[in-house]
């Protein structure tokens, strides 16, 4: 049979046009979606649409097709939608009015735990200092209504100070603060400084030598028992109601929290923690330079980090060698991280209090002191008196406030993720997923980080030297087993902990010990009834 030759095509229908972007008279671009509303945006801030970052003086297109995407055919994923979700209001069918201040910039914030004298005020000030997050909506929540009160007060003070144009408001009932949030940062303890107390004093009297009792050793199971029910509780609302943020951990013990959101919820979760600044503090004392010129790259375990290298930031020099030098020459200054450097062959980013709540003979460099909770007593106080002055309108002190940030990255990145900005960290709390490529894939880790589209990516530091590693697994199958017994109420999980932990001495005083921690708080612990 001859060759009939190819089918001939069929016409292609031309498909009505439903968005992409188009120039403006501006030189810049617009997104396109019909029918539609043109409107300038301010160019106070750069929006981002579908990862491009749009030009100063560019036409933003509001879609018509329904409110903040809700029954409309691009269900609301149009950078036009989220406009509509942060300040349009429909009016008709295909119309909208739209105020002039319509910034995609802008967050809605939600502090779970604002009420702690610490964590709130150094979180809301943070977030004034922060031009990105200027104009943001911020919700306060705590148990503590009294506490929160004060810390409000303290808020709408310095806004008004700042200049920010931030929106406070405060609730008991998180539930209530949390649809349409975009980051949910939580920081909550249960009686943190009477119940740590605790966790110290009981060990020692059963014989166990631990130098701190707050993220490992039985201190570190009993506060594990306590947090990780809270924070998960926590964590299911943001699933129900904004199951679109990110949850910002600050939860201690951090590892142990974060691995049970990993294992439990489907948030999108981060564990951020300061310690890494501890890493920068002493090797700029040492090596009498300032933090700024130092750039250190650190991996393991939350409080359990490793510093693989100490460079100067702008010339790319190895200081490592010299900073080894002039601390071998300090024999009082991190005793026990001299000694696992010498073993190991890499330094503690943290410092000996927290590195030997993971290290077996840690008592043997440092006193039995614990922490100094005197000392955080007064701090608290003298915190109190601040932000009571500055909720009373001292502007000297609310100035002085504003002067500086606390450190903290929570804010760094709040501004990476809702601007779409691309952003390393120095240490974030994350599933390993390769990061450390000989510790398993779902540990959760410590790791230098990147902020990118939307995402947190933990960066590959490669292998930790073997013994490292295996300090490291050892603590890892730890924490499984802690989130177990705190998640199911498994008495048998949280005796392994235990037996398994390294400053414990046998299973008798495993057995003896977790009976009076789990009878003492057995008020906060139902899931052991």
């Amino acid at each position: 049979m001859p060759d009939a030759g190819p089918e001939p095509r069929r016409a292609r229908r031309r498909r009505p046009a439903r968005g992409g972007y188009a120039p403006t008279v501006a030189g810049g671009l617009e997104r396109v979606c019909r029918p539609a509303l043109t409107l300038p945006v301010r160019p106070r801030r750069a929006a981002t649409f579908t990862g491009r970052r749009r030009p100063e003086g560019a036409i933003l297109r509001v879609c018509g097709r329904g409110s903040a995407g809700r029954g409309s055919p691009c269900r609301g994923q149009r950078a036009c939608c989220v406009a509509l979700a942060r300040g349009a209001r429909v009016t008709g069918a295909g119309r909208e009015e739209i105020g002039r201040n319509v910034d995609l910039g802008k967050s809605r914030i939600v502090l779970i735990g604002a009420g702690s004298i610490i964590f709130g005020p150094s979180t809301v000030r943070d977030i004034l200092l922060s031009r990105a997050l200027h104009g943001s909506e911020i919700v306060l929540v705590d148990v503590d209504g009294p506490g929160l009160e004060k810390v409000l007060a303290y808020a709408r003070s310095l806004n008004e100070m700042a200049g920010a144009g931030c929106r406070f408001s405060a609730t008991t009932d998180r539930r209530q603060a949390l649809p349409g949030a975009d980051f949910v940062i939580v920081s909550v303890a249960v009686d943190r400084e009477r119940l740590w107390k605790l966790d110290w004093e009981i060990p020692l009297r059963h014989g166990i030598k631990h130098v701190l009792g707050e993220n490992g050793g039985p201190g570190g199971l009993s506060h594990a028992l306590r947090s990780i029910p809270l924070v998960l509780s926590i964590a299911r609302d943001v699933e129900e109601l904004a199951p679109q943020a990110w949850l910002l951990n600050f939860t201690n013990p951090m590892s142990r929290v974060c691995l049970a959101l990993a294992r439990h919820t489907r948030v999108k979760a981060v564990g951020l923690c300061h310690q890494i600044g501890y890493g920068y503090r002493l090797a700029s004392g040492v090596l009498g330079l300032p933090k700024e010129q130092l750039a250190i790259r650190a991996a393991g375990l939350n409080h359990f980090t490793w510093i693989l290298a100490l460079t100067h930031r702008e010339t790319g020099e190895d200081l490592y060698p010299e900073f080894r030098r002039r601390i071998a020459q300090m024999p009082d200054v991190e005793p026990l991280s001299q000694e696992l450097d010498r073993v190991f062959g890499l330094f503690p980013a943290t410092g000996d209090g927290h590195a030997g709540e993971y290290v077996g003979f840690a008592w043997k460099y440092m006193d039995l002191t614990g922490y100094d909770f005197a000392g955080y007593q007064e701090r608290l106080e003298r915190v109190h008196r601040e932000v009571e002055r500055i909720g009373a309108g001292d502007e000297t002190l609310g100035r002085e406030a504003l002067s500086k940030d606390s450190g903290e990255r929570a804010v760094a990145v709040m501004e990476a993720l809702s601007d779409n900005l691309s952003r390393h960290e120095d240490a974030l709390n994350l599933v390993n997923r390769g990061a450390i490529y000989n510790l398993p894939a779902t540990a959760l880790v410590e790791v230098p980080a990147h902020v990118a589209n939307g995402q947190i990516s933990g960066e590959a530091v490669g292998a930790l030297p073997a013994g490292i590693a295996a300090l490291c697994r050892r603590e890892y199958e730890i924490q499984e087993l802690a989130v177990e017994a705190a998640v199911r109420g498994d008495r048998q999980a949280a005796l392994q902990a235990l037996v398994l932990d390294p400053v414990v001495p046998d299973s008798a005083t495993a057995r003896a010990v977790l009976d009076e921690l789990l009878r003492t708080h057995a008020a906060y612990l139902p899931q052991f009834a």
